[in-house]
């Protein structure tokens, strides 16, 4: 079916349940940002792919909200299917919130599934709406009803990630939260965050195209600790290994039934943002909430996770040095664009001996494109990659030790006054965010306008946050840390944050220069513990991009510092002429 065909089946159903509107967010009953195909509602109803977005439909209107990533993709791939978009937080433009108070009547019915929205996400609609007495409804799904051709909710095996790569046993992991569960004055304790599970059973998946999480639930106690998952997805060795931590399984889908039938005395922690409002309705017991317990602990990484972290750039960073050589090499000799580039960086990254797949879809834009903050280039439509322009690549590379996340954007030739300026201008920025020194906990929205501080300068920004926390061999977006101005979260030694700024003349051309860093304590002093970051991405800057009058002493001195430790950590496992051209590309400015 086309968008409109669905758009029509989906409002004669609304019609036949007497609904007025209905939301369609992007998430699953985990609140994941990125989700298995099942729950991929809002991407087959509209034909907007983002990970982003929320799809909202009345009887005659139909909108879509997406933050300034898509804005450009949005635009594209909604063209022609009768829902308007709607771009968040740009000035004068409504939340779907204050948009469906314009458009329903006084006590229509608004409905949505209750599984793909979270308790505090359901209590801002029931807020937002009670002036005009909008009434909820949330027991059924709708779009699955008309959704035909549903893929099956995956069952991937899953596998025990050996504490060599994690740091830490599960038993350790356990008695951690346990901890954290009787400090709560809680009784009970339920996860279902997937990459908070994956975390705290040191279990890993590819139920999720690009994150290697397992589709469970997880419930905690002072006695029990239950994990809800298809078992046909743990082999004799996983069973064994959770087993010895008397770990007790219950089917995936067995999760209602069970919180339903907690004593109505005891007292469960559970986090607002984290589960959904059907998980909450099945709840029996006491609410207490509160943040789930995991969050905090899987966001700070121990020696053996930093220590791996480091060793997957290395391999990472060789990957990225033999392709951008060859890119070099080859592009005007040999027929390629940005969907077989891309493809060609994977080839390179999979001879890595701990490589075990992408981190996400690699973003290569080219010119142009390279303005889209999260292009995803196809073999239909994936431009020419020829002499002449700017080439941005976002990737990443999840290995046993780590995850990976960078972007560079370098030159195919002829370069202009302008692309060096602005080229500069978010280096300039994001060396200003490496070399900060902080006091321990300062939130990610002050670091964040270090970042900015060079572009506000000439009157200019971008629009997506600076950084975002990355998991161990995990989810390639992480909280609870993040650099951005909505970022209230602590910036605390261990963390893992991108640092990625960014300038984007839609139409032209795109520049973001990212880098992976670990906060680190570097002293105490009367005054407090104060941090820094450790860069740790592998990876040339392009100098021949760099206006050296723009910058200053130490940021020149970082830029050759950086540029040094490359060449060092990356030159032993590469080829004669890669260390050469690698050599010239890590000179000092």
């Amino acid at each position: 079916m086309k968008t409109g065909e669905k758009l029509k089946e989906l409002r004669d159903l609304m019609l036949q349940k007497g609904i007025d509107a209905w939301i369609i967010p992007s998430g699953d009953p985990h609140q994941s940002e990125y989700t298995a195909d099942h729950w991929k509602a809002r991407s087959w109803l509209s034909g907007f792919s983002g990970s982003a977005g929320t799809c909202v439909v009345t009887a005659d209107k139909a909108g879509l909200w997406t933050d300034s990533r898509y804005w450009i993709q949005a635009a594209n791939e909604l063209s022609g299917s009768g829902i308007e978009l709607f771009k968040m937080f740009y000035p004068g433009v409504p939340n779907y919130r204050d948009w469906l108070l314009m458009e329903l009547p006084r006590g229509a019915v608004l409905g949505f599934d209750g599984s793909l929205l979270s308790i505090k996400e359901v209590e801002q609609i029931e807020k937002g709406l009670s002036v005009n007495k909008i009434k909820l409804q949330y027991k059924e799904d709708l779009v699955g009803m008309i959704w035909q051709d549903r893929p099956p909710i995956p069952r991937q095996p899953a596998v025990v990630l050996s504490e060599e790569y994690s740091g830490e046993s599960v038993n350790h992991k356990i008695k951690r939260v346990r901890v954290a569960i009787e400090k709560a004055r809680a009784d009970y304790h339920v996860i279902s965050a997937l990459d908070e599970i994956a975390w705290l059973f040191n279990i890993r998946g590819r139920d999720v195209k690009y994150n290697p999480i397992v589709i469970s639930y997880a419930f905690l106690s002072k006695d029990d600790i239950c994990l809800f998952i298809n078992k046909t997805k743990l082999s004799p060795e996983t069973l064994a290994v959770l087993e010895e931590s008397k770990v007790k399984f219950f089917p995936y889908e067995n999760i209602f039934e069970f919180l339903s039938l907690l004593p109505a005395d005891k007292k469960l922690l559970f986090d607002p943002g984290k589960i959904s409002q059907k998980l909450k309705e099945a709840i029996n017991c006491q609410l207490l909430e509160g943040k789930s317990i995991v969050t905090d602990l899987k966001g700070i990484k121990n020696e053996v996770e930093q220590q791996g972290i480091r060793q997957a750039h290395i391999q990472d960073g060789v990957s990225l040095v033999r392709w951008i050589f060859w890119m070099q090499q080859n592009v005007g000799k040999v027929e390629m664009d940005e969907y077989t580039a891309g493809q060609k960086l994977g080839e390179f990254r999979e001879n890595g001996d701990k490589y075990q797949g992408p981190s996400f879809n690699p973003i290569v834009g080219f010119r142009g494109n390279g303005a889209i903050v999260h292009y995803s280039a196809k073999p239909q439509t994936a431009r020419k990659i020829e002499r002449g322009g700017l080439l941005l690549v976002d990737s990443g590379g999840q290995y046993l030790n780590g995850t990976t996340d960078v972007t560079r954007t370098f030159s195919l030739g002829n370069i202009t006054e302008e692309e060096k300026y602005y080229f500069t201008l978010v280096l300039a920025g994001h060396i200003d965010l490496a070399r900060s020194v902080f006091p321990k906990g300062t939130p990610g929205a002050v670091l964040d306008a270090y970042t900015r501080t060079a572009l506000w300068r000439e009157k200019l920004d971008y629009g997506h946050g600076t950084g975002h926390g990355v998991g161990h061999y995990l989810c390639v977006h992480e909280g609870p840390q993040g650099i951005s101005i909505k970022s209230t979260a602590p910036i605390l030694p261990g963390s893992v944050t991108t640092n990625e700024p960014g300038m984007y003349l839609e139409g032209k051309f795109g520049i973001r220069t990212e880098n992976m860093m670990i906060c680190q304590t570097l002293e105490t002093t009367e005054y407090g513990e104060f941090c820094c970051f450790e860069t740790v991405t592998l990876c040339p800057i392009s100098r021949d991009l760099v206006n050296k009058e723009m910058l200053t002493i130490d940021q020149i001195a970082w830029l050759d510092a950086y540029h040094e430790r490359v060449y060092d950590k990356l030159s032993p496992h590469l080829m004669p002429e890669e260390q050469n051209w690698l050599r010239q590309e890590t000179l000092p400015l």
